[in-house]
């Protein structure tokens, strides 16, 4: 097996998920995206979840096209793109047959990826341990062990604390005050926030630029967090592929070739 026909499979396509794309696209990996048929994520300008609702999606000039067949698949790969699923449950597997299965849902539970889905299976953050349900998993604290790779082990637990910028942390993240449909009175990249949730108006405690935002129209649960404010009024931040997500994705690179030998000669 040369590096190239390394098959890598990411559950999730939100903002870390998405780093990770990117990052083996451009090793010249071939990365398949699952996600759910309403993906939440924030940072939809860097998330290629934004494939499920437009049909495609660019970040940092690298495409992602949601597909409905693995024959799709291999016609966008040949087209440079990376093929997007909405298979919640990544049953492509069976068809794609994956050498890295890389569980990036961040959903801190660990979900049902186990480590017999693929040669290597990889997990990003809490919820899975390194010789348990996966084989490896990435650090995603921030801190000094960001994008460690685990081999035994667990990563550390969640702080429930958003990274601070410019010195804000709680304040910068809008969540929802009650359950009910969401709709969007401001655009990312706008200096204020507000938005609507069956009604009642959610505004920013804080002022800067719109750096995430949920899509429009889908209903959600009380305290999900539906935007990310930016205080250094950076817009081309919106744009862009944080540093903690590159560094997530740096982390699943090391790990798939540390691994290489084992991905080429799976039977030894």
């Amino acid at each position: 097996m040369h590096p190239t026909d390394i098959r890598v499979l990411i559950r999730g396509g939100g903002e870390m998920a998405s780093g990770i794309a990117h990052r083996l696209h451009q090793c010249q990996l071939q990365v398949l995206i699952t996600e759910v048929a309403e993906p939440t994520a924030v940072r939809r300008h860097v998330a290629f979840a934004e494939a499920v609702y437009r049909g495609c999606h660019t970040i940092e000039n690298v495409k992602a096209v949601r597909v409905t067949t693995f024959a799709d698949a291999l016609t966008e790969w040949q087209r440079d793109a990376i093929p997007l699923f909405v298979d919640p449950d990544a049953k492509i597997r069976h068809q794609a047959h994956p050498s890295v299965i890389v569980d990036a849902t961040m959903s801190k539970k660990g979900g049902d990826t186990k480590r017999t889905d693929a040669s290597l299976v990889i997990g990003i953050g809490p919820g899975f341990s390194a010789g348990d349900n996966v084989h490896a998993v990435i650090e995603s604290n921030r801190g000094y062990h960001l994008g460690r790779v685990i081999w035994q082990g667990a990563a550390e637990p969640d702080t429930g604390v958003p990274a601070a910028v410019a010195g804000h942390t709680d304040a910068r993240v809008l969540r929802a005050p009650r359950s009910g449909y969401f709709v969007a009175v401001r655009a990312i990249g706008d200096r204020v926030m507000v938005a609507q949730i069956d009604g009642t108006a959610v505004q920013s405690a804080i002022a800067g630029v719109v750096r995430g935002l949920l899509h429009s129209g889908i209903q959600i649960g009380a305290g999900v967090k539906i935007g990310d404010v930016d205080p250094r009024f950076e817009t081309e931040y919106c744009d862009t592929i944080s540093d903690k997500a590159r560094a997530i994705g740096g982390g699943v690179v090391e790990a798939i070739f540390h691994s290489y030998q084992r991905l080429k000669n799976p039977a030894t």
